[in-house]
């Protein structure tokens, strides 16, 4: 070794995407609405024994606001619980349901993990980025679709699976996601394979925030036969797990197939 010392950089990279400190994005709330928000924010806290627990519900309630993590809503988090902008922002940048660049009125997101690519998640989202023609933005010129692939949403089963907005399209294709973009982008009616209507982004967040889902169907959806397709084969078969300390008992039933229901 030549024994010159050996300069690291940390931190976000100046060119890279997803900056929340950009030009144009929204520094500080106006009076009317950092007041609806603290009504809202109050809340949120009091659900909490400690106030900084409440740190991710109130990003989904800015992320509501702005569509997307600002400024704004940064110094809003930390003047409501009493943190650091650096405290907030931290936590912000972790978690990737936190966007960082404003979002279409549907964020689409289309696996990539290995069964779902295996299943043609990759072709799906290169035909939708296709098909919407995204120049790198992401976000349609209408505002309305935004897509990025995203990682496991824990739906393998139904591979390759689509998400807008964190609502399911399983067994999709090319052509049945560009038909789901294109209703969207129309305004037509769009119900995921599993759970309510859909609703816009800012909706969602809302909702994420832990205010009420009054959407039909928000709370159905119990698994179906792909989920349950090992566990009823294990029965089938008479196999069995080797019961645990506080286990006396292997007859958890299992939900009716659609066909045994009638």
């Amino acid at each position: 070794m030549s024994g010159e010392p050996v300069f690291l950089e940390f931190g976000q990279k100046p060119d890279e995407p997803g900056a929340i400190l950009r030009p144009g994005a929204r520094q500080r709330y106006p009076d009317d609405t950092a007041q609806r928000l603290s009504d809202d924010a109050r809340e949120i806290v009091a659900r909490y024994p400690q106030a900084r627990s409440a740190l991710l519900p109130l990003l989904h309630l800015v992320q509501a606001e702005d569509g997307c993590i600002t400024p704004a809503g940064i110094e809003f988090c930390a003047r409501v619980l009493g943190l650091s902008g650096a405290e907030v922002m931290a936590v912000a940048t972790f978690y990737s349901m936190y966007r960082r660049t404003p979002t279409g009125d549907y964020l689409v997101g289309v696996c990539t993990n290995t069964l779902c690519a295996v299943m043609g998640g990759d072709e799906i989202l290169a035909s939708l980025a296709e098909h919407l023609g995204l120049d790198g933005t992401g976000t349609t010129d209408d505002g309305r679709v935004t897509l990025e692939h995203i990682e496991c949403n824990a739906a393998c089963d139904y591979a390759p699976v689509v998400m807008v907005n964190w609502e399911f399209f399983d067994d999709q294709t090319p052509s049945s996601a560009r038909q789901v973009v294109d209703d969207l982008r129309a305004g037509r009616p769009v119900t995921p394979t599993r759970g309510a209507p859909m609703c816009t982004f800012r909706e969602t967040a809302r909702i994420l925030a832990g205010f009420p889902d009054t959407r039909p169907g928000a709370n159905d959806g119990a698994p179906g036969g792909p989920t349950l397709a090992g566990l009823r084969t294990a029965r089938d078969r008479g196999m069995r797990a080797p019961a645990g300390p506080q286990t006396d008992s292997h007859d958890t039933p299992i939900p009716a197939r659609p066909s045994e229901e009638a």
